[in-house]
């Protein structure tokens, strides 16, 4: 049988039985009593998976026809990363990669409008479904566990911390952030730093969620959120920051945006980009997440981003690779998805609760084992607009934690 032939020779050092249709068990060679029981409703599946394993496993697991009888949909993803890729070996025959760089323009062929629709897609969704595995800032984007034991809560802030420390921020600057979803991190800067804020988001349900939170902060006026593309925006800002929208913008689009940094940085402007990329090279964007959960996005490899800040005419003048910060995130995210799953059922149905739970795990699986990281790049205008060393970085984050913890006590 297909399932048989696929376990012997691709699982090597790890315990599943696959139930067939028809209600076969095929065991792995050596692990009769697997920890991991799958069972296929589907007698094709076995073919199609081959065919394209990562949509067909999404679609058949979110519409049922695959079930996890013991273990869970992490525990599936993980072994097959682990093993069965590494089995096929890491040659990429030339068709599949020409096929591949082509559709990787198209995919990412994102206009104003096309962008703007790909935004929606999923961010505007319902804001209780976030509200149920975000931390209470609802930080959609890489946590940074600057310390062992961190929760969710304090990495998410610590990386808001983080990011400003490479800003240089200072009272009274106009920054920019392109990208800006619930406004946590445009309403941090203004707070600690007294600067004036715009941020940028494409999603209605943020920009309303984000200019009430700064009208209860009482920061309406040093912040403020438009809904607006990058490419539209006019100005001088003195700092521009993105996390977690750079992912969005499309690889033939590259170019467009950082000569945009470029055009909205003053001449001693300090930018900082923190996004999602890939440690060993160009590829195309998993197809389930595609077709689900982003469409139009894309994970650069810094092969792909570098050479179109160079030609901005950019410094890079800091470059920080973030490993495994974002399957800790994920994981945390998971726990808490799963935790609240009935609640998330309450507010779509359960093919939806089974497509979340199969993305989660799937981001997590690909920064646990496979080539994910986030990079946060550092940008100006001018050679000189930062320190020489990296010690102002942690010398920031160490007075903004004093003066956090002195204002916590006081309140």
């Amino acid at each position: 049988m297909l399932q048989h032939w696929i376990l012997e020779r691709l699982v090597r050092d790890g315990g599943v039985v696959v139930i067939d249709s028809e209600g076969r068990a095929h065991h792995a060679p050596g692990h009769e009593r697997a920890p991991l029981v799958v069972r296929l409703k589907d007698a094709s599946l076995g073919w199609k998976v081959l065919e394209d394993p990562g949509l067909v496993l999404g679609e058949a697991y979110m519409d049922g026809r695959v079930v996890i009888e013991q273990g869970s949909i992490y525990d599936l993803l993980e072994l097959g990363a682990r093993q069965m890729f590494a089995a096929a070996g890491n040659g990429v025959p030339l068709p599949r990669r020409v096929a591949g760089w082509i559709g990787r323009r198209l995919h990412q062929w994102n206009p104003a409008g096309r962008a703007r629709r790909n935004v929606a897609h999923h961010y505007d969704l319902s804001g209780e479904l976030y509200r149920l595995f975000l931390d209470s800032d609802r930080q959609y984007s890489c946590a940074y566990f600057a310390s062992p034991g961190m929760t969710l809560e304090e990495a998410q802030h610590a990386k808001k911390r983080h990011l400003a420390a490479k800003l240089l921020l200072r009272p009274g600057q106009r920054v920019l952030d392109i990208g800006s979803g619930w406004g946590g991190l445009g309403l941090y800067l203004a707070r600690i730093a007294g600067c004036d804020v715009t941020g940028l988001t494409l999603s209605e349900e943020q920009l309303k969620e984000s200019n009430a939170r700064a009208a209860a902060a009482g920061l309406a006026e040093r912040v403020r959120f438009r809904l607006e593309d990058y490419r539209a925006t006019t100005g001088s800002f003195d700092r521009i920051v993105s996390v977690g929208m750079f992912e969005h913008v499309g690889v033939n689009h590259y170019g467009t945006f950082f000569r945009k940094v470029r055009d909205l940085l003053k001449p001693d402007g300090v930018a900082v980009l923190h996004a999602i990329g890939r440690a060993h090279g160009p590829w195309y964007t998993h197809p389930f997440i595609r077709k689900y959960i982003f469409p139009g996005g894309h994970l650069p490899a810094l092969s792909e981003v570098l050479p179109a800040i160079e030609r901005a005419g950019l410094w890079v003048t800091d470059v920080e690779i973030l490993r495994l910060h974002y399957a800790e995130t994920l994981r945390a995210w998971r726990q808490r998805f799963l935790a609240s799953r009935d609640k998330a059922k309450a507010l779509y149905d359960e093919r939806f609760c089974r497509m979340w739970e199969f993305y989660l795990a799937a981001c997590e699986v690909f920064f646990r084992e496979q080539d994910g990281m986030v990079f946060q790049i550092q940008l100006a205008r001018s050679r000189d607009a930062v320190p020489l060393t990296r010690d102002y970085i942690h010398a920031f984050e160490q007075r903004m934690a004093a003066e956090e913890t002195m204002t916590t006590q006081a309140a």
